[in-house]
């Protein structure tokens, strides 16, 4: 019997993870019963959880061996420690050396995440470089997928690893971007970035804009049906000929063609990113 469809914004990252592998085969690795939470949230007065904000599980997706990592964007806006990084880390080599050993095993990750959690600083940073590393390993055996669907978006270093994944799915409600909208204002003013425009900040970094100008590759509806069948048409493809991380040249001339003294908005965006002259 099919799966009724529902929203895959609206799940928790385990019911994310649990609804994409196959029927009966998701098997959680450093479930909270085994408790193991971060060591700096609870001397500052936050109460950690004790999968601290990442499951890691392992299952099967379309009949394959697939490890599964999804960042709970409820916990402290998705945010990186040294706890949750050496999770996500630590699963991207060992399904490294899966592929090494001769076991093809895929990787999918679920990014709701505003980047690194500013409790835990430079440990998360250190996490988060563990993370690309990984990466950039395991994408030389099989497509490194990254999905981010909303509602937190995917920013700061973990938008790096977005950038790096062989492929990214979005939603219409995804955003994407190295800064978030808070930040920006924060350090730049209200007149260079209003966190608070919503059209605005959707215009430049929603997960529809990122599409078009390239930095997406599918871009699917909120269905986990949707994202599943998404999913299944990366995997096909097999290792992209050109990932974006080594395209850096072409990137390198688009940034070098704006004229930072005008504010950026999404028509100048549109005109130097947009879809169509990427090899």
């Amino acid at each position: 019997m099919p799966n009724r469809d529902m929203s895959f914004i609206e799940l928790s990252a385990r019911e994310r993870a649990r609804r994409i592998l196959d029927q009966g085969s998701f098997r959680e690795l450093l479930d909270p019963f085994e408790k193991i939470t971060s060591p700096w949230l609870e001397p500052q007065g936050i109460v950690p959880e004790f999968d601290d904000g990442m499951v890691v599980a392992k299952g099967k997706f379309n009949g394959k061996p697939t490890v599964i990592i999804a960042i709970e964007g409820v916990f402290q806006g998705g945010s990186m420690g040294e706890v949750s990084g050496a999770k996500m880390a630590a699963a991207l080599e060992l399904a490294a050396e899966d592929n090494r050993s001769g076991i093809a095993t895929q990787a999918l990750l679920l990014f709701e995440t505003g980047g690194v959690r500013l409790q835990e600083a430079n440990l998360g940073l250190a996490a988060i470089a563990d993370i690309h590393s990984a990466i950039v390993d395991l994408r030389r055996y099989v497509p490194v997928i990254g999905i981010t669907a909303g509602t937190v978006g995917c920013f700061g270093g973990m938008s790096i690893a977005a950038g790096l994944c062989s492929y990214l799915v979005v939603t219409r409600e995804a955003r994407l971007g190295l800064n978030g909208p808070q930040v920006i204002e924060q350090e730049a003013g209200i007149e260079e970035y209003n966190s608070r425009d919503r059209p605005f900040i959707w215009s430049m970094t929603g997960g529809e804009v990122r599409y078009k100008n390239g930095f997406a590759d599918i871009i699917v509806k909120d269905s986990v049906n949707d994202v599943k069948t998404a999913i299944i048409q990366c995997m096909n493809k097999g290792l992209p000929d050109t990932l974006r991380s080594d395209d850096y040249d072409y990137y390198l001339q688009k940034l070098n063609a704006i004229d930072t003294s005008k504010q950026a908005d999404a028509t100048l965006v549109k005109n130097i990113f947009g879809r169509g002259d990427r090899k």
